[in-house]
């Protein structure tokens, strides 16, 4: 796979040149199919130091955690402007291979989330009586009335949209020959930044009818 082969949104993780991480260049080069001149056995190696560094990597982050200083940890979650979108798409990709990493774990992913995040918490507040209650649910879309969610829409009634509808709709939308996201993009800017001046004027207006209500 050359570097043109891979979807745009890993060309910046896909990219020969970036230094090692959790995966050296070769590992990248080997899982991208990039070097086939493996024999069985030198691919059987790969495959182990490959998981050695993942599991290690984990270990790592209970270190980083406790012992790396704000101001580092602050920098890393603070990429470029124009590194920002591959910086997101790993982070996703990393929760969504511990998600599928750890199904049937001894210990529930869901549990694993609360007390990580309820642990971060602690520290911000830094007080250990610092409490949240986090919920996470994985809850499948089912089939929805598209008639229905077509006339809500051509009746503006967006607050009786379920998020499901949403979800599903926005994909059944995408995967549509007559909808291209990248085709509409300029114009969905223009159409966010009027919804933005919108809201901003309903906002203020707001403000001046509760000012006189108060007065």
């Amino acid at each position: 796979m050359s570097q043109d082969d891979v979807p745009e949104s890993l060309r910046m993780a896909a990219d020969s040149d970036r230094p090692r991480g959790i995966l050296t260049p070769s590992d990248r080069d080997f899982l991208l199919g990039r070097k086939t001149d493996y024999t069985d056995h030198s691919k059987k190696q790969k495959r182990n130091r490959i998981r050695r560094r993942v599991r290690n990597a984990i270990l790592d982050f209970s270190i980083l955690f406790e012992y790396m200083e704000e101001r580092d940890r602050e920098t890393v979650f603070d990429p470029n402007d124009e590194d920002r979108d591959a910086y997101t798409q790993g982070i996703t990709d990393m929760l969504a291979f511990l998600h599928l990493g750890t199904m049937g774990y001894h210990t529930p992913f869901k549990d694993m989330l609360s007390e990580g995040v309820g642990k971060a918490e602690q520290r911000l507040a830094g007080s250990n009586y610092r409490m949240v209650n986090v919920e996470f649910n994985v809850e499948p879309v089912g089939q929805i009335d598209v008639d229905e969610v077509v006339e809500k829409l051509e009746n503006e009634e967006f607050a009786q949209l379920t998020d499901e509808e949403l979800r599903a709709f926005v994909r059944l939308l995408t995967m549509s020959d007559g909808f291209s996201p990248s085709d509409n993009r300029e114009e969905i800017k223009d159409r966010v930044d009027e919804f933005a001046e919108q809201v901003a004027e309903s906002t203020d207006s707001r403000e001046q009818t509760l000012e006189e209500l108060t007065n």
